[in-house]
């Protein structure tokens, strides 16, 4: 089964950048601006191949180690 999120390619990084910035009250200069967008869209480019790879229907959960 394959999961995927929606088509990153067609996200806004920039509003995203703004609205969660201004959401938790987090001032970006605007010479850091642009690189912050780009961070996201390497961010999103990453998550997007480990979304993508294929994983059989059968796989088993990791086993949860639980100390007592």
């Amino acid at each position: 089964m394959t999961t995927s999120m929606s088509n990153f390619a067609e996200s806004n990084f920039a509003e995203y950048v703004d609205q969660a910035a201004a959401m938790i009250g987090l001032p970006i200069p605007t010479e850091y601006h642009q690189s912050v967008v780009e961070n996201f869209e390497r961010i999103a480019a990453i998550a997007q191949l480990v979304l993508d790879f294929p994983l059989p229907e059968e796989i088993e959960n990791a086993p949860v180690f639980d100390p007592e």
